[in-house]
């Protein structure tokens, strides 16, 4: 036993819960450990899909991250995983729209709007959602790509889908978490939006929500758009010897699918189909240290941040 004027006792160690990183890729429920008070969620819904015979890129999924989200102790919370996006097989139509994602906190639920499925119609635009699905080239004049931030959210979940020229006759490339998709012209395919950071560090995949890429417009050759960063498909290269598919967003990033290829003498013009979305948890460690103290030790851990509660 010591003594130091105040409080007599014996010198122990702390107990400590260390931090905690969850990823959930399925529906379901997350516990919390027993220390937990509060938590960081990042939310990402699943990505847009693409339809045959000529498609802009996906959208990529909803991407929200909040921290210092309410909770208690050892209690489940239901997590929803957003589907993806469909691959829509009729010609010259829409790709699917990506599922919401949603976590459940009673004190602050998170919702993050699925991707905006990449389009071919006369004038219209790509499906809206967290990022926006990109138009197609039909009509005389230019098609716009779909609107982003569908939930309204600030800052916004997702961006714009590019347009297209539709006398190039290119698809433009789906918006994404981070930046919007690209314009499509006579060159080679446009690339998707960009996925953002998801904010928290060491995690793998680091950016999510990436938009599909776009196809090249009237050259006779034509390479893909690149996928976004986070997940986002290849756009389809039109036509041989650059017959590449259009290829899927990733899973559990809620990337978009990449554009298919349209053209009268040939190019790969298959729908593809978005990745699914994805729920991030992060636990802060916790320091506590039950029982008697010293004073000048219970001030020193405190200064410190060694104790929290």
């Amino acid at each position: 036993m010591a003594g130091n004027g105040g409080i007599i006792g014996v010198v122990n160690d702390p107990n400590i819960q260390a931090e905690n990183i969850t990823q959930v890729t399925g529906t379901g429920t997350f516990t919390t450990q027993p220390a937990t008070t509060t938590v960081q969620a990042l939310v990402v819904a699943g990505g847009g899909g693409t339809s045959y015979n000529g498609s802009g890129g996906g959208g990529g999924g909803g991407f929200r991250c909040i921290s210092c989200i309410s909770v208690c102790g050892a209690t489940g919370y239901t997590m929803t995983i957003g589907g993806a996006g469909a691959a829509n097989p009729s010609p010259q139509s829409i790709g699917g729209a990506g599922g919401n994602s949603v976590a459940a906190f009673p004190s602050n639920p998170i919702t993050s709007t699925g991707g905006g499925g990449g389009n071919w119609d006369d004038g219209s635009s790509g499906g809206s959602g967290g990022a926006a699905g990109a138009a197609g080239f039909e009509a005389v004049g230019s098609n716009d790509g779909g609107s982003g931030n569908a939930g309204c959210y600030s800052p916004p979940e997702g961006n714009d889908g590019g347009g297209a020229d539709t006398n190039q006759g290119g698809q433009g490339g789906g918006g994404g978490a981070g930046s919007s998709g690209g314009f499509a012209n006579s060159s080679n395919g446009t690339a998707g939006g960009s996925g953002a950071a998801s904010g928290i560090p060491g995690l793998s995949p680091a950016y999510a929500g990436g938009g599909g890429g776009g196809v090249g417009g009237s050259q006779p050759y034509n390479a893909g758009g690149t996928g976004g960063s986070g997940g986002g498909g290849d756009g389809a290269g039109r036509p041989t010897p650059i017959c590449t598919a259009a290829s899927n967003g990733s899973t559990n990033t809620g990337g978009g699918a990449g554009g298919s290829a349209h053209h009268p003498g040939g190019g790969n013009k298959n729908a593809a189909s978005g990745g699914s979305g994805l729920i991030v948890i992060k636990e802060p460690a916790v320091k506590s240290a039950p029982g008697v103290w010293q004073m000048n030790t219970v001030y020193e851990n405190v200064k410190d941040g060694n104790w929290t509660n």
